[in-house]
Order: structure tokens, then sequence, then C-alpha cells
């Protein structure tokens, strides 16, 4: 769909993006007429997978092996993958999903149930927004958007129309780390006033290619949405998209917001035991590091130092994406430090250490995170409880933090949030980047009060 018919569609369906020139007086989507009720607890769920190259590709497998489940609709731009996903799915289940390229098709269909989001972080605050007010749950990947003011913005849509919207942060659902926590709280750790989370697994330059033409299976434009119109350039696409200001949010959001996720969850876990106030969020976060290693185009740090001020304690991250050798024992990974010993949690396992470093316990973690945790999502779909990723008391808050380290790094300096007004304290640089200078039409976001 080109960008003329992706406006002329949205005003004839009712759903009409705000323009440049009506942003500053109406800049939210109009809500579509939302779906009767249906009865969940019993009946089946019906789904649109939406953005399923890579990350996605695995939520759409995933919904479509859990029970209870139908995926009515796959959804992708590109053309090109959107038919071979679809035949792969075919080929698997015995059911071919219809494909489609404009994931509001689905939000104009009763009988959609929820939609899942795989697509690049750019693209998840506007499907959600619009998924919530046209009464549909969502799954959405990590970390809740490209930018502190959407993940508010999400999550404030959520709570407004009652939806259950669970982030893709596939631990909190894992069988393993569930039990695990229980362990903890049992006091095991002692007395935890500090944590650790960290990438230290090699990647490879990324180069400098030149720009080029587009893939004539995409509309570009649609694919940037909100950001600025750029030439096609071949890393800032598929896959490599991550790595640029426009698009993502670093490795500190890709895969550190799971370990941030881990470690925050953990000692959380063991302040509970000890019976003290509860962590909250961090009084100010500090940030160094830069592209220090790869001589390439990716604008993200290559190497990073985060620490999180606590009331008490200290969370801190640490980013070395060149390096060939793992940090604890493990490439990617959540350490607890207590006064009676410390906890490591890889991939794969968990150790626990005790005072003079002997190991006390350890176990494999089976690999049910994903099957889990869309599992959590339907079963509160039926209940319409939380989920144990719920964006607005879990996914958003884990996501703030890599949003507040990467606007620490950027403006070079220590930086103080204020959560009740959403915004820094006295820093004019870091508020400048709390969301896009500018959203680009007709991709706007919708204003906070009007979700």
């Amino acid at each position: 769909m080109n960008r003329r018919k992706f406006l002329q569609r949205s005003a004839s369906t009712g759903l009409a993006f705000a323009t440049a020139a009506s942003f500053s007086a109406c800049d939210v989507v109009a809500p579509r007429p939302r779906a009767k009720a249906k009865d969940l607890a019993n009946g089946r769920i019906t789904v649109c997978c939406t953005g399923v190259k890579g990350r996605g590709n695995s939520l759409f497998n995933g919904f479509g092996a859990a029970e209870g489940v139908d995926v009515k609709y796959v959804c992708d731009i590109d053309s090109e993958w959107l038919g071979r996903r679809q035949g792969e799915f075919e080929s698997k289940f015995n059911r071919r999903p219809e494909a489609i390229a404009d994931y509001r098709r689905a939000l104009d269909d009763q009988a959609i149930d929820a939609i899942v989001l795989g697509t690049p972080d750019h693209w998840h605050a506007l499907p959600t927004i619009h998924a919530c007010q046209a009464g549909k749950d969502v799954y959405v990947e990590k970390p809740d958007g490209h930018n502190l003011v959407e993940g508010q913005v999400m999550s404030a849509a959520a709570k407004k129309h009652g939806r259950v919207v669970q982030l893709g942060t596939q631990a909190r659902s894992d069988p393993d780390l569930l039990a695990l926590r229980e362990y903890v709280k049992e006091g095991h750790l002692g007395r935890v006033v500090m944590a650790k989370a960290w990438e230290s697994t090699q990647q490879r330059n990324l180069g400098k290619p030149a720009d080029g033409e587009a893939p004539p299976t995409i509309d570009y434009d649609v694919w940037l949405g909100p950001a600025p119109k750029r030439p096609f350039n071949p890393l800032r696409f598929h896959g490599n998209w991550r790595w640029f200001f426009d698009y993502g949010a670093g490795d500190l959001a890709n895969d550190g917001v799971h370990r941030l996720d881990i470690a925050r969850w953990f000692m959380e876990a063991a302040v509970e035991a000890a019976g003290e106030k509860p962590l909250g969020l961090p009084r100010s976060v500090a940030a160094s590091g830069g592209k220090y290693y790869f001589d390439d185009a990716q604008e993200w740090p290559d190497t990073m130092l985060v620490t999180y001020d606590f009331p008490g304690r200290i969370l801190t991250y640490e980013m070395r994406v060149w390096a060939p050798y793992p940090l604890e024992g493990e490439g990617e990974g959540a350490a607890i430090f207590g006064d009676k010993g410390y906890l490591v949690i890889g991939n794969s396992r968990w150790r626990h250490f005790g005072p003079k470093g002997q190991l006390i316990k350890e176990s494999a973690r089976s690999g049910q995170a994903d099957a889990a945790h869309v599992r959590n999502f339907v079963d509160c779909m039926r209940s319409r409880g939380k989920p144990n990723a719920d964006l607005d008391t879990v996914g958003r808050p884990s996501s703030l933090l890599c949003h507040l380290g990467n606007i620490a790094w950027r403006v070079g300096r220590t930086v103080k949030f204020d959560y009740d007004s959403y915004s820094f304290t006295g820093d004019d640089d870091a508020n400048a980047l709390r969301t896009r200078a500018e959203y680009r039409a007709p991709y706007l976001l919708p204003k906070l009060d009007a979700v």
C-alpha cells in the first residue's frame, strides 16, 4: 500500500491519522468502533501476527502452536517475507492464515481478539494504541516503544480501554525462574544492595554500505512510518534497524532489556524477602561509553556502562558486544549480590554462590519461557487479569531503564527523572530526547489525554 492509499484508506474507514497542520490541535487517531464484547473465557481466541521476519516469526509460530488460538491473519509490509511465512506456517500447522499488508484490516475485523507485534521498535506504539482503541488485546515485543513518551501513551491507552497488553520479556513467565524467585524470597542471598546486568557476546562489524533502492517488495514510506524520511540503506533495514536512532534503542533495549528486567525482578524479590521497602525506580542514572571498537555505520554504543541509583541500592549494566568471552561465565546475564551470597542467571542456567564464592546450587533453564509467555497472555485474555509482563506495571518500568540509560549516554551526564511529570529535572537536553523531535505525517503519536 503506498502512502496516498494509506491516507485515503484511513479517511474512508474513520481512522484518519492527523495531518501535520492539525498536530497541535488534535494529534490523535480517531478510535475505531469497538468490537462487540466476546466471551473469551471458553471460546477460541483469534489473532493477527504482525511483523514476521525475525523475532516476529518466533511469535507467529508460537501463537500457531498455542492451544485454543487461531491465527487468522499474518501481516507484514514486505510481500516477499509475507508470502514465505504464510507458506511455512501452512506446511507446519496445516492452516493458511490470510496475508495482509495493513494491520488495520485486522482491527476492522470483529473476529480478531488480539494483535501480536513483532515489528521494529518504531512500529510498536501506533499499532498497540490503535488495537487498544479498537478493543483488541496486544502482545508486543520489547522494548515498549521507540522512546519514553511512546511507552507512556501505550500504557495510557491500555488502561483507558481496559486491554490486556503483554510485553515480550519472556523470562517473566519462565517456570524455572518463577521457581527460582520463590527460592530467593526465602532469604538465601541475605541483604541485597547491588545487582548487575550485562551483554558480552561478540557481534560483527556492520560496515558502511552505500544508499540504494528499496526492495520492490516493500513500501519504504510505510516502513519508515513516523521516522524521518531518508534514502534507503540496506543497513538501516531488516535486522539492523535497531542500531540506529531513528528506529531502535541500541543493544541496551534489544538484549539489555531482558537482563535488566531479570536483575530488577530478582532484586525486588530479595528486598521483599528482607522485609524492606519496595525497590521502586532509580533516583538518578549515569552512563558512559560509545563506539570504541567497531568502525561502522551503527549509531548506538558498542561499549557502555550504565549505573542506576535506587534508594539504598545500585543496579549496573555493562555492554561489550565485541568481546569473544563471557562475564561471570555467561555471555548475557544478570547477577544479584547479597551479604550471604550471590546469584548468577544466564540464558540456559542459574547458579547460587555462597559467601566464600562456593557453588551452593545450580540448575538448567529448560527453555519453556517463550511458550509459557504466550500461554500466560492467552490465559489473561480469558480471565482479564494482569499478565506476567503487564505493560504498565512490569514492561514499561523495565523499558524505562533502557530509555533512561540511553538518554544519560546521549547527553553525557547524570540525569534525574521525575516520574510524576514524566520529565527530567532541570535538563532541557534530556527532555528533548524523551520523544521524537517530530513525528512524520501521517504517522503521528496521539496525545496522552486523547488515547
